[in-house]
């Protein structure tokens, strides 16, 4: 399959020529890092997609670079990822940057925050729109250098054991979520809940939550959370683009050699763009199967879009209204967000929308 586009294939070329000469063994020496991801291995397409990276990092460096991949729990739980970067433990993770929310909601931006950008406008962001500055000058304070790898575009609502007509089926209700949507779903008078993938279906089977959302059918299929929470609704409004991200010790980034370097934004960038693809391609027949067994998909209502915006947007103002760091990458980025929806609205989603409307005839 092709999958690279003749920029990047320019970059690998360039790159591959310098790989050739004899010269480059000798000048440029055997390294062998540690990838934690956060993700178990069953997840294939985002634990995939960093497989994908190290194989194309060895490639790009004749060998000479390799990088293992480790799953989440082999050398650390997977909400750990960030902490054993910072502290050397591995040399690289992968992640979602929002699961350390905790430490600091400015991390969120990495990622995805309510009612924020698509997966082609965080790309555009963080590439073109002055994102990756701002995030990187975030990370260093902890000793981290960030690159993109990877967005599954936007999520699903997540399952629920009953349906949620209104404002007031949202309250009392369990529901595992974290980050800056738990902090909107509890205003929301939810109980959120952080709870690993891997205890999900256990948790909606006994009725320890009442709700969970992970990411989109072909990653919710293989969970099995169908057969206990068959109400599935969309948006996941908390969740419009999220991007996950290659997590590298500076320390040890600058000490790589500036081909291998090379051949880590190379390879990332690919990662990025092929994993959007893949959910793409894949999540149509999913949602079909889903439907098929016994699924019930549901949009939520107007006044619980309307009140999570509301709640989001205020959520949003405090935290810039305490956190320099916060507001600092908060006031550029809406602004970004206003832009980039004002395009939207005259181009892509116009012409979107028409396509909709005519295949529903």
């Amino acid at each position: 399959m092709q999958r690279r586009s003749f920029l990047t294939k320019s970059a690998i070329g360039a790159t591959a020529g310098v790989i050739a000469t004899p010269a480059f063994a000798q000048i440029n020496p055997e390294v062998k890092w540690r990838l934690a991801s956060s993700f178990p291995k069953s997840l294939d397409t985002i634990f995939g997609a960093a497989e994908a990276f190290t194989k194309r990092v060895s490639q790009l460096t004749g060998g000479r670079f390799q990088i293992r991949q480790f799953a989440a729990g082999d050398i650390v739980p997977g909400l750990q990822v960030m902490d054993a970067v910072q502290a050397g433990t591995v040399e690289m993770g992968h992640t979602p940057s929002y699961y350390y929310f905790g430490k600091d909601p400015t991390f969120a931006f990495d990622c995805a925050v309510p009612f924020g950008l698509t997966s082609r406008q965080q790309t555009a962001w963080f590439d073109q729109g002055g994102g990756r500055e701002l995030m990187r000058d975030f990370f260093k304070d902890y000793g981290i250098i960030n690159f993109m790898a990877g967005n599954t575009g936007t999520q699903m609502g997540g399952w629920y054991r009953k349906e949620i007509k209104s404002l007031a089926d949202v309250k009392g209700m369990k529901i595992r979520i974290a980050g800056f949507a738990g902090r909107v779903m509890e205003r929301m008078g939810a109980v959120p809940q952080q709870i690993p993938a891997g205890d999900v279906y256990a948790a909606l089977e006994k009725g320890t939550i009442d709700a969970a959302e992970w990411v989109g059918p072909y990653d919710d299929e293989k969970l099995g959370l169908a057969k206990v929470a068959p109400h599935y609704y969309t948006p996941g409004w908390w969740e419009a683009g999220p991007q996950l991200s290659f997590y590298i010790n500076i320390k040890e980034w600058e000490k790589l050699p500036a081909q291998y370097k090379a051949a880590v934004e190379t390879a990332s960038f690919e990662c990025h763009v092929t994993m959007q693809a893949a959910y793409d391609t894949r999540n149509p027949q999913a949602l079909a199967r889903l439907i098929k067994n016994g699924a019930r998909l549901h949009s939520f209502s107007k006044a619980i879009m309307d009140e999570a915006y509301k709640i989001s947007t205020a959520v949003m103002e405090e935290e810039a209204a305490k956190n320099a760091k916060f507001k600092k990458v908060y006031e550029p980025w809406k602004r970004f967000r206003q832009d980039q929806n004002m395009w939207a609205s005259v181009s892509e989603q116009t012409m979107q929308n028409y396509l909709i409307s005519i295949g529903r005839k």
